[in-house]
């Protein structure tokens, strides 16, 4: 096979050279270090964390800390258990028997302190609460009470039933039925996917290339995340988002390399070597940024100052990581070793086509350029109308109703209400000094919305405490207010604190970090378009129209989990609101996801720009290598979100219908329609770039001369011109 004389790659394209070169090296490397990672992978699930769930710094967090080094751990962390029966009343023996047993379950755990003798009865004598103060950390009582739970139950009878709720008991069942959710549905998305990739790869061996790097994301990722659990907790969500996004780039990035080896090879005179060191000059160099927007979208959630959304952002970004690392490395290696055999096991005619450009994306191309007065409006009208109810959103953390009707803590919670009031689940835990007791009492007893008073319990350091029943269900807006006022009211030196305050502040934190996180993804976002395609007007519009087909996703979602459109059919009890972290954390993963699209688009774009310098060629000519790569990834992504519509527990479905409808809004109708309308309309001024900002950013091209005959890939860079495309 003959060698053309190419251009000198960039520092990605050498990195393929190099991976070329050193097929077995590079094997054997990522096979020790699969192998070392993997030894610690199967951990991860007993190593993450629970809880987390929680805004540091605020003021429950600081009340939860007081009130178990000074009340013998009896905060929010503390368990809770039920006892009811509809029949007997606490004087019958069946009630006193499992009284009894339950607190010998209780008593023989080590993270449990000593139950204070006697319960707390209802007036009609059929339930009853006993409270065990917490010696360990909120992680521990998670998981204490995910241990504790079926034994507790067993210390019932036919005539009376034990339940076990409270913040630890919730926590665990809502990461139990999520995960168990999560993993349905990767089941159900999985013979979707695969069926997916082989008709986008053509051929058995090709669509193997994704499953690698997903395989190899997923598994360093969990040995890494279980590694540095020993440093600190880690949330359990940070390995389910980490497979759900391992699956999807890792299918997206071997689409767009895969892509433009073929490219490369078949439409050219290139060796096999070089085609590599052409393909990750050009792809993997906007698989490089595409990884870069990912990260930097994630990074702006660290600015939550939450356990749990830091170290679920953390998990992803590592096994975004691995995959780029995977693909920059092991993936030209492996097209290396495959060369033309990329395409053996074929499945129809595809596979051995002479060139991968799409012909339908090109006739869509040059239709779309001929009418994109019509097109371009009429998307940009449709995602307008989706957005609009996202003036009306309502967000709050998660209430009981996301919990299965079956759940012991749902079960507990509810029989709490019935028989001491709406807000007993949520009791505010009200710690001040001993000479300020009197006037916080009497402060609380003053609030419309506290229905009783409870104590003082006198602690440890001078300290009293009291438990304010609030006259509302925890989750409402109306607890919300009353820990407002209470605050407000209370002496300097009391502190209010509980489940519900805790919930109430991590929201409250969500809220007030939203237009902060949402400020850096844009602006950093845009940043990085900005060095990819080397022109601020482009850049700006891709920002703008992401931003517009994120707009519609929640506007469709505020209409679906907050107004309860469609919820019989989803099969969920709609809250009134969505929940806390939906603006926050799906914006960035939405953006994150779309941007990926963007990079692809826009940098297969740019080389037919830097070529031509015909404004038609980046809208017509993107179009027609790009497209069917974007449709592709789109498909995989939105089968995988789907499927998250199915499962059982409120919060997957609410993320899965949200990314998933936003995923096919950004790829049917900003990147295929509305992003290369505006190429037309703005035509050569899009692509332009002032002296002054020429100066200072770095170059960046992703075309290569020698790539002939490989659309999209053909570049000045070295004043060359290429003939057209066959």
């Amino acid at each position: 096979m003959t060698t053309l004389d190419i251009q000198r790659p960039g520092p990605i394209g050498r990195l393929g050279g190099f991976a070329a070169d050193h097929v077995r090296a590079i094997a054997v490397a990522w096979a020790v270090a699969a192998l070392l990672l993997a030894a610690f992978a199967p951990k991860v699930e007993t190593a993450l964390s629970g809880a987390g769930w929680q805004a540091d710094g605020s003021e429950s967090v600081q009340a939860r800390t007081l009130i178990e080094r000074s009340f013998a751990g009896r905060s929010s962390s503390a368990l809770t258990v039920v006892v009811h029966s509809p029949s007997a009343t606490s004087s019958a023996p069946a009630f006193r028997d499992a009284l009894a047993g339950l607190e010998r379950v209780l008593a023989a755990d080590a993270r449990v302190a000593p139950v204070r003798p006697g319960a707390t009865i209802s007036p009609d004598g059929h339930t009853a609460v006993v409270t065990a103060g917490a010696k360990g950390d909120p992680t521990a009582m998670v998981a204490a009470a995910g241990e504790l739970k079926s034994r507790l139950e067993r210390t019932g009878g036919r005539s009376v039933a034990v339940s076990l709720t409270g913040s630890p008991a919730i926590w665990s069942e809502f990461n139990t039925a999520n995960k168990s959710a999560m993993m349905k549905s990767e089941l159900l998305s999985w013979p979707v996917t695969l069926l997916i990739i082989v008709l986008a790869f053509g051929s058995l061996v090709a669509a193997g290339l994704p499953l690698l790097l997903t395989i190899l994301g997923l598994v360093s990722s969990a040995g890494l995340l279980a590694i540095l659990t020993g440093a600190f907790d880690i949330s359990i969500w940070a390995m389910n988002f980490a497979l759900m996004f391992s699956l999807a780039l890792g299918i997206d990035y071997a689409l767009f390399i895969v892509h433009r080896f073929r490219a490369s090879l078949r439409g050219s005179r290139l060796g096999v070597r070089d085609a590599v060191v052409v393909t990750m000059d050009t792809a993997g160099k906007a698989v490089l940024f595409s990884a870069m927007t990912v990260h930097v979208s994630l990074s702006a959630v660290l600015l939550v100052p939450s356990p749990a959304f830091r170290s679920t952002a953390l998990g992803i970004m590592l096994s975004v990581a691995f995959v780029l690392a995977a693909t920059l490395t092991l993936l030209p290696a492996v097209l290396t070793k495959l060369g033309p055999r990329i395409d053996a096991l074929p499945l129809g005619r595809r596979a051995r086509s002479r060139t991968d450009v799409s012909p339908l994306s090109a006739r869509w191309g040059s239709r779309l350029w001929r009418q994109a007065h019509l097109f371009g409006p009429a998307a940009a009208v449709v995602l307008i109308v989706l957005a609009l109810p996202i003036l009306g959103l309502k967000t709050g953390m998660p209430s009981i109703k996301v919990i299965p009707h079956e759940g012991g803590a749902r079960v507990g919670y509810e029989q709490l209400q019935r028989a001491f009031g709406a807000g007993a689940p949520g009791a505010l835990q009200i710690a001040a000094p001993r000479r300020e007791a009197a006037a916080a009492a009497a402060a609380a007893r003053r609030d419309p919305g506290i229905a009783r008073v409870l104590g003082p319990e006198p602690g440890a350091g001078g300290l009293a405490l009291f438990q304010a029943i609030p006259g509302s269900s925890p989750s409402s807006a109306a607890t919300g207010r009353t820990i407002d006022r209470l605050r407000d009211a209370l002496p300097p030196g009391a502190l209010v604190g509980g489940h519900a305050a805790e919930s109430h502040d991590l929201a409250s934190a969500l809220r007030q970090n939203t237009p902060l996180v949402i400020g850096a993804v844009l602006a950093l976002g845009f940043l990085l378009l900005l060095v990819v395609v080397q022109a601020p007007l482009i850049a700006a519009l891709a920002v703008v129209t992401n931003l517009l087909a994120t707009a519609a996703a929640f506007g469709a979602g505020r209409l679906i989990f907050q107004d309860g459109h469609g919820s019989g059919l989803l099969g969920f009890e709609p809250q009134g609101f969505m929940n806390a972290w939906a603006p926050v954390f799906f914006f960035a993963m939405i953006f994150a996801i779309s941007m990926d699209y963007t990079v692809f688009l826009l940098a297969t774009a740019r080389a037919h720009w830097d070529r031509t310098h015909d404004p038609r060629e980046p809208a017509v000519g993107g179009l027609a290598d790009s497209g069917r790569v974007i449709f592709a990834a789109a498909a995989v992504m939105v089968a995988v979100f789907f499927t998250f519509a199915l499962s059982g527990p409120l919060p997957p479905k609410e993320m899965g219908v949200i990314l998933g409808v936003s995923v096919l809004l950004d790829a049917m109708l900003v990147r295929l329609v509305l992003l290369p309308a505006l190429m037309r309309a703005f035509g050569r001024h899009a692509w332009a770039l002032p002296r002054r900002l020429d100066r200072v950013l770095p170059a960046v091209r992703f075309g290569h001369a020698g790539a002939r005959g490989s659309a999209g890939l053909r570049g000045r860079a070295s004043g060359s011109e290429f003939p057209p495309r066959p």
